[in-house]
């Protein structure tokens, strides 16, 4: 995934095959959003972690479309899908945790007017990856016992869009102030 070409990968994307499906996306959002923010940073250690963040998303990607691959085979299998629905939660969970970093690091860039709107994008694009991860992991965890630690994660969601509120609005605040 992380060397297709875009065009290849919205192919696949609209195709009936079980991979890549919304999780992947949720992932593509998060090295979108940190790749704006690398962009705009000026601090070396910013742009250092926002390219990490930005790779480390890609392989979320990856490891989200592979998993979904793997419930989709242990379907035939109720033992199996049992932990491959679980192993399915990891690696949104990893993106609605990314998705917060993104926003702490869009905190650390000054909102520039030339960056206001690449920020902006960035923060929009955190909430879109951790409300996405967000609704992959209920599916998955529908009809499952209780797993506390992933519901705390899912918890976490509203605190994110909250925060991407607050960026959002702070960096419209600002394109309102510079006219």
């Amino acid at each position: 995934m992380r060397d297709q070409i875009m065009s290849d990968f919205l192919k696949a994307l609209a195709s009936r095959d079980a991979a890549p499906g919304g999780g992947a996306t949720a992932a593509l959002h998060v090295a979108q959003a940190a790749a704006l923010v690398a962009r705009c940073a000026e601090d070396r250690d910013v742009v250092a972690e926002a390219q990490a963040l930005s790779m480390h998303a890609l392989r979320l990607a990856e490891q989200d479309a592979h998993a979904v691959t793997i419930v989709s085979r242990a379907s035939r299998n109720p033992d199996a899908l049992l932990d491959a629905r679980r192993g399915a939660c990891v690696p949104p969970a990893d993106v609605i945790a990314a998705a917060a970093v993104v926003l702490d690091l869009v905190e650390r860039v000054p909102p520039e007017p030339q960056v206001m709107t690449d920020l902006a994008a960035a923060a929009e694009a955190a909430r879109a990856a951790a409300v996405t991860a967000r609704v992959s992991i209920e599916a998955q965890l529908a009809g499952l016992p209780e797993d506390t630690t992933l519901r705390e994660v899912v918890a976490s969601v509203s605190g994110i869009r909250e925060r991407a509120d607050r960026v959002t609005e702070g960096i419209r605040s600002g394109v309102a102030l510079s006219r």
